[in-house]
């Protein structure tokens, strides 16, 4: 391998990649122009360059590839010496169905037994692509309600001119339909934004204790209203990857939505711990809880288990699946337990990014 000791000495390392001192400067620019994360093999199947992103995908590990069907596919263009390409599906985490759906170009570089794997997500243009599909439709329905009531009720405002007790109660219901109509658009644009970019990919190093108790403090004027205690019990810091405002916002959205189906002057219970390197986030209320047949639908966007009540709380059914996508893109879960009369309990669940944090816990009120 007399080329890669004289590239060795010759070229500096590059920043943001791993092994850029093996590759002249030459090549490691045309692979950062190319918009796929990529790794150069050497003979033995050790990685001399891997592009900044690979990490995000846990394909390897001490200078090797850890994922089979990639080394497979390695293995078979060195034998070959000719070019191939393949699809993978990958898991966002150790848990949870998200995916990584990739395409992957491998291909021998010169005569020194190199091979470059191009590595292409094609996830986002997936997740996107099925949102198109549904979220005309949906987003149609639910916004003729609001506007329909709003233009049914101006018309009653008009019809009762010389009637200002009846003008107070229809413009009453009128600034009613126009906070929820103002809800729903905000929430359509907070689901949008979970497109904008993966957080595992793009993300920083989130402490889920406070994300946790920001969250807790965005709802409190809802909890004073209704008289509810928001008890924490938190650890001292727990640490994942991804975007923070996302999951302060699904942490939020699950706080929000206890305290909306609550009696008034009862508890909601947040309670974080960690198992086997996995943050679980449970989110407890003493409320009406949730029929069993609703409980596979409960995600679902605009999916409402009571209509009637929804209109009361201002619920626009888009809360709980904003809380699905957010673990979903971070490699995470959520689920429910609930038994109706009894309450619910909600448990989103995140890899940590250290595996070997191990808080000790403590108790917190937020009022």
């Amino acid at each position: 391998m007399a080329w890669l000791s004289r590239v060795r000495r010759e070229e500096p390392q590059k920043s943001g990649v791993t092994g850029g001192e093996l590759l002249p400067s030459a090549i490691i620019d045309l692979l950062g122009s190319v918009d796929a994360e990529s790794l150069i093999l050497a003979p033995g199947e050790s990685i001399i360059y891997s592009s900044p992103g690979i990490a995000s995908y846990n394909l390897t590990r001490d200078h090797f590839l850890l994922n089979k069907s990639l080394l497979t596919l390695a293995r078979a263009v060195r034998r070959s010496g000719l070019q191939q390409e393949a699809t993978l599906e990958l898991p966002r985490g150790p848990i949870g169905d998200g995916t990584h759906d990739l395409l992957v170009r491998v291909a021998p570089i010169g005569d020194e037994g190199l091979i470059a794997i191009l590595i292409f997500d094609d996830s986002e243009m997936r997740r996107l692509d099925a949102i198109r599909r549904d979220f005309v439709a949906n987003i149609s329905h639910e916004l003729k309600t609001p506007i329909g009531a709003l233009s049914i009720l101006s018309e009653a405002v008009l019809g009762a001119a010389d009637d200002p007790d009846a003008i107070t109660r229809f413009a009453n219901r009128m600034q009613t339909e126009a906070h929820r109509l103002t809800d729903l658009v905000q929430e359509i644009i907070d689901l949008s934004r979970l497109q904008d970019g993966d957080p595992l990919k793009s993300g920083e190093i989130v402490d889920l204790v406070a994300a946790t108790k920001e969250a807790a403090e965005q709802t409190s004027l809802s909890s004073e209203t209704r008289k509810i205690d928001v008890v924490l019990s938190l650890p001292d810091r727990v640490e994942i990857t991804g975007s923070r405002e996302q999951v302060i916002m699904a942490i939020h959205n699950l706080i929000e939505n206890a305290i909306n189906y609550s009696p008034v002057g009862t508890r909601v219970a947040v309670a974080l711990r960690v198992s086997d390197a996995i943050a679980e986030l449970s989110v407890s209320d003493q409320g009406i809880g949730i029929p069993e047949s609703s409980l596979e639908r409960i995600f679902e966007r605009f999916y409402r288990v009571d209509a009637a009540r929804s209109r009361a709380t201002g619920g626009t059914g888009l809360g709980l699946s904003i809380v699905k996508h957010v673990a979903t893109n971070h490699g995470g879960d959520v689920s429910v337990w609930s038994v109706e009369g009894a309450g619910s309990t909600f448990t989103i669940r995140f890899p940590l990014t250290q595996q070997d944090n191990q808080p000790t816990l403590k108790a917190v009120e937020a009022q």
